[in-house]
């Protein structure tokens, strides 16, 4: 019976966040919204702690020196690495009490992992960015491809019907998985930043990507956990060259 007690007694995590301009909101950190995401999807009591950059709590230099967040404390033990919070996440908070969040599908991680570097290129040479543009198409045409294209598990092999169009909601299916985690906060990002200061928009024509993000901002696990747009556009303000 103890050991039972103990298996299904829930951890104390506390997961510390960048803070925004105002000390105290979400901040502009699409890894900390990652975090964010993953343990609401995980289902499990946490607290989240804002941590103003400018300002450092004394107890949190003490708590975790020379660490930037996010990073975590489980059961009291700091973790700060986002890439192996998210491994020790996925293999601690597991089935049967917690779901799974690992993608069948090994590409559904893939397939968004140069859109982000694509886009940094794309604002930090505007407004003399063409070329840059059409690196950063080239990935939205990549990830539009595969949103629209049917997952081995939409595909029923005993039916007369052949599916040429995936109607899946995310990338993985119609769950959310770690690679949504990890993509939803960077195409949150884009869009914000590449309008506000390249006036761009993601083109109509990829119905895929506008599929997955209509669907995304009806999850309150990603709409609740993106940061305000001035959080992201005073964050990419200097990187813009004027």
């Amino acid at each position: 019976m103890a050991l039972r007690d103990s298996l299904s007694k829930e951890p104390s995590i506390e997961l510390f966040i960048k803070a925004g301009h105002d000390g105290e909101k979400v901040g502009n950190c699409p890894f900390s919204q990652r975090l964010f995401m993953v343990l609401w999807l995980k289902g499990v009591k946490f607290t989240v702690t804002t941590v103003d950059m400018q300002k450092k709590p004394e107890e949190l230099k003490d708590l975790a020196p020379g660490a930037n967040p996010p990073f975590l404390l489980y059961n009291g033990i700091l973790k700060t690495d986002f890439i192996k919070i998210e491994e020790f996440l996925e293999q601690t908070l597991a089935p049967p009490m917690y779901p799974q969040l690992t993608p069948v599908n090994k590409e559904s991680f893939d397939v968004g992992a140069d859109i982000f570097a694509k886009f940094s290129a794309f604002i930090r040479n505007s407004p003399n960015n063409s070329f840059q543009e059409k690196g950063l198409l080239r990935e939205f045409k990549r990830l539009d491809d595969y949103l629209n294209s049917p997952l081995p598990e939409e595909i029923d092999h005993n039916s007369r019907e052949t599916v040429t169009v995936s109607t899946r909601k995310f990338l993985d299916g119609d769950r959310l998985t770690l690679a949504d985690c990890n993509l939803l906060p960077k195409l949150h990002v884009i869009r914000v930043a590449a309008k506000k200061y390249c006036d761009f928009d993601i083109p109509a024509q990829f119905t895929g990507v506008w599929r997955y993000l209509q669907n995304a901002n009806k999850r309150e696990e990603f709409k609740e956990t993106c940061p305000d747009d001035i959080e992201i556009e005073k964050a990419y303000l200097n990187v813009v060259r004027k």
